[in-house]
Parts: structure tokens; sequence; C-alpha cells
């Protein structure tokens, strides 16, 4: 078995006379090889997706628009403070046709109770860096602006926080001045005793508030309540009489003061008809007889 080492010779033709019309025939094929190559070579298209839901991310895009083509590299912009979604991502298919094809069914699509938005992107406005590192996975920031904010901080710090909001305080008055309107805002910074003057303020409040609500708890009901580890109370005629005045009091005011008009029933109204009819001809026969 022989074994070819190195790089290949070059082509040889079997008549050494048509030796340079072979090499020429070889290079034309190669040349319409490589055309070939050229024109099968897809240009990539972008498109844009706008009004995406917050809970898509990365893997879900890729899995969604992956059965309209392959997706070649895609770029979801996201919060720098928070690492949360802002709603819209770059996404690149490998074929320009499958991108104007996608943005033209995705637009205006319903998904996740959001109209979609998609257009394609031209050549001219895509950043050189709009995909940098788009392969390596996304890490939430180690101190987001909640978090910062509210860190623990040295004197040190806070007296530098102070400097920065006089210095705010300053140029904020001076735009208003400039301008010529008279307006006395209070201070960004509190001051110690503003500070304690502020928390005396606060105790008073809530000390006043418990009194209303002490002051204006007071129960309807008459009864006296009894304590059950209190003495028991003496069950004299006096007190029983006081108790059952009360209870009679309570019952009357209980009931309702309406006004009821009583019918007369249908049998009496026949028999003051009949009551009536002989006193009136009686009367008559009186009036005849006196003529």
């Amino acid at each position: 078995m022989a074994v070819f080492e190195g790089p290949a010779k070059p082509l040889l033709s079997l008549n050494p006379q048509e030796e340079a019309k072979f090499h020429k025939e070889v290079a034309q094929v190669r040349r319409r090889a490589t055309r070939k190559q050229e024109k099968q070579k897809l240009t990539p298209g972008v498109i844009y997706v706008g009004h995406l839901p917050p809970a898509l991310y990365e893997t879900q895009i890729r899995a969604y628009f992956s059965q309209f083509g392959t997706v070649t590299r895609l770029r979801l912009s996201r919060s720098k403070k928070t690492g949360n979604s802002k709603g819209y991502a770059f996404v690149e298919f490998e074929s320009e046709d499958v991108a104007k094809i996608v943005a033209e069914t995705m637009n205006n699509y319903l998904f996740g109770e959001r109209l979609l938005k998609c257009h394609v992107m031209p050549p001219e406005k895509i950043h050189e860096e709009l995909f940098r590192e788009w392969y390596l996975p996304f890490k939430k920031p180690s101190y987001p602006a909640v978090k910062r904010y509210n860190q623990n901080r040295t004197l040190l710090q806070k007296l530098r926080m102070e400097e920065r909001f006089k210095k705010k305080e300053k140029l904020l008055r001076k735009r208003l001045a400039k301008k010529g309107i008279d307006y006395n805002f209070p201070s960004l910074i509190l001051h110690k005793k503003e500070k304690s003057n502020a928390s005396n303020t606060d105790l008073q409040k809530s000390t006043n508030s418990q009194k209303k609500k002490e002051v204006s708890f007071t129960p309807n009901t008459p009864e006296k309540i009894v304590d059950s580890q209190g003495p028991t109370p003496v069950c004299t005629p006096t007190f029983l009489e006081k108790r059952k005045s009360e209870v009679a009091k309570m019952n009357d005011d209980d009931k309702d003061n309406e006004i009821v008009f009583k019918q007369p029933l249908p049998g009496i109204k026949e028999e003051t008809q009949e009551t009536e009819t002989p006193t009136r001809s009686r009367k008559k026969r009186r009036r005849k007889s006196n003529q």
C-alpha cells in the first residue's frame, strides 16, 4: 500500500505538447466551482422583534423562531442595572429571504397578550458590535440598583453623598434664579435636629391617636363588665330591680315606633249601612205626616 505524504503535486497531461491547454482547462474548471460556491452562500438577514413579553428570554426566543429557519445569532437587550428584559431583540437568520418572510408573518401577531412588531433591518443600520459576545450566557449584575442604593455605607461614603446632594441643590437653585422663578423647596439633606424633631412629632401623633382610640371606645350596653377574678356582686333586691328596669328600657328602644292604620272589617260596613236606612225612612214619614 502506497502512502501519499505532503502536498498534492501539480497535474500533468499525457501529451507534453498539449500541457499548456490542459492547465488552462483545469483553471477554468476551478473558477466555475468557486463561483458556484459563492452563489450557494446565502446572505444573512437580521430582523427586529419588539413588544416581547417579559417572561421570554434567549432560549425561548431561539426555540420559537427556529421553526422558520436556522437562527445563526440572537441578541436580547437587557437592563444593566436589574438584568431584566427590555422587551425587544435582534434575530439573525441564515438567509435574507427567510428573514423577510418572518417579518411579514410575525408583524402585528398576538403573542402573550401583546402585538409583536417585526421588520427587517437594512445592512446599513446594523451596528458592527450588535452581536458581540452573543454566544456567552447572560449573568445578572452582582449589585443591582436597589441593593447598591440600600447598602450599608461608612461615614466617609455618607459624607461624600451629602456633598453631592449639596452641589445638586445649589445647581437647582441657580437655574431657578436665572429663569426668574421664586421657589423655595426644602433642602435635600435632613440635618440631625430636623430628624429628631420629625421623630418627636411622629411619636406625639402616635400617642394622640392611641388616646383618641381609648376615649372613643365606650361600650353601648349599659351592663357593667364584671371581671372573672374580681369580687362577685351582691344580688340584693335593689340590684335586681335596677337590672330589670335597664332591660325593659332596652326592649322599649328596640321596638319600632310605627303608626299602624287599622281598617274596618267588611262585615261591620254592611251592618252600619243596614242600621242607617231605617232612620232615614222614619224621618221621611214624619215630614209627610206634618204636611
